[in-house]
Parts: structure tokens; sequence; C-alpha cells
């Protein structure tokens, strides 16, 4: 599609980045979502007990080959059937959900920027940067209510893969942002700068 632009908005697990989709949507209303969290692979042998048999910190967990393979799709004007994820039962969803391209594409994730092939067809890149007690309060908020997660399973996957995943694989990244955002959705300066920047682009 001519003239298709791909907003990418990375950050770490909890950083906030759902807010910025949020501020983003006030000035682009039909815009597609692509979060990288729809691509991890499946892990079926994962529960409360064994949760760090899988590491879902580690770009090897995301499928990206075809996500990279959907967004050229989409970005070349073509629908695609996007997989969903089971977040309580560690698995690709068997239902899909059937996205038409739009002139916006705002692609979301922990891990966006780690591999180069999609890093180079995003046109703005933001990096959410919160700090990391802000960001594990508000995981384990969202794992224990939305995932049927334990307290101790959620600190053991934090301790054990989550921070040094982080540490090794999300903040080295930010060294490819176009903008840096601290504080998430609660900076109104840096939101301000985005909002305005995007609106200048698109039009």
């Amino acid at each position: 599609m001519d003239g298709t632009y791909i907003i990418g908005i990375c950050g770490g697990s909890g950083s906030g980045k759902t807010t910025i989709v949020r501020q983003i949507e006030e000035i682009v209303p039909d815009f597609v979502f692509i979060p990288q969290d729809n691509y991890y692979k499946s892990a079926k042998h994962i529960n409360n007990r064994n949760i760090t048999a899988f590491n879902f910190d580690h770009p090897d967990a995301f499928d990206t080959d075809l996500l990279y393979e959907q967004l050229m799709e989409l970005k070349n004007g073509r629908a695609v059937d996007m997989p969903q994820y089971d977040f309580v039962h560690h698995c690709r969803s068997d239902n899909t959900v059937r996205v038409e391209p739009k002139k916006v594409i705002i692609y979301e994730g922990i891990m966006i920027y780690s591999d180069r092939r999609i890093r180079d067809i995003v046109d703005l890149k933001l990096f959410v940067d919160t700090p990391s007690d802000v960001r594990f309060i508000r995981r384990m908020k969202r794992d224990i209510e939305e995932r049927g997660r334990t307290v101790d399973s959620v600190i053991k996957q934090y301790l054990e893969v989550v921070r040094p995943g982080h540490i090794e694989f999300i903040e080295p990244t930010k060294a490819f942002a176009d903008l840096i955002i601290p504080e998430g959705g609660y900076n109104q300066m840096a939101l301000q700068v985005l909002t305005s920047f995007i609106s200048t682009t698109l039009k």
C-alpha cells in the first residue's frame, strides 16, 4: 500500500506501551494494531510450577519469520490472518483474526527491534523507558488478574528470566529508537511532542 507508515512501540513488560497506543489512537483513529505478543511460540508444557522452562523473554520465543511476513503483507496492501495467543494455557489459539491493511500500522512489543529485517521497515521507532520497580508491579498485577498466575511464579519468572532478558535483549534496543519516552504514559510533555510529530508527519 502506497504510503503505509509503521510506528513501533517498544519497552519492557509493564512499561506503559498500551497507554502510548491509546494516545496515538486519539489522533490516528483508524490504524492496524499488531502486538508482538500474538506471535509467541506455543509452550503448552508451561504452568505455575515450571514457568521458567520456556523463556518468554528471549527473541527466539517469537515466530519472527511469520511476524515479518505479515507486516510486509500489510505494508504491501494485503490482508493477513493474525494469530492469537492464549496466555493462560501458553499456546497459540486455533483462531485467527483477519486484519485488513490500513495507512498506519502500530507494531508493539518488548523485543520488536531485535530483528534487523523488521527494524528496517519500521518508520518511527519509540521506546518507552519506565523504572524496573514500576514495571514489575504492573506485571505482577496483570499476570495474577488476567493470566491465572501465582505470586511465587511471577517472582520466580521475573528474577530468573524477565529481568535478565530485559537487560540483555530489550534495554540495548533503546539505541535504535527515534524517540525515548520516559515514564511511559505519565510523561505528558513527551506525549505532546509525539502526537504533534505524528500529526505533522502523516499530513
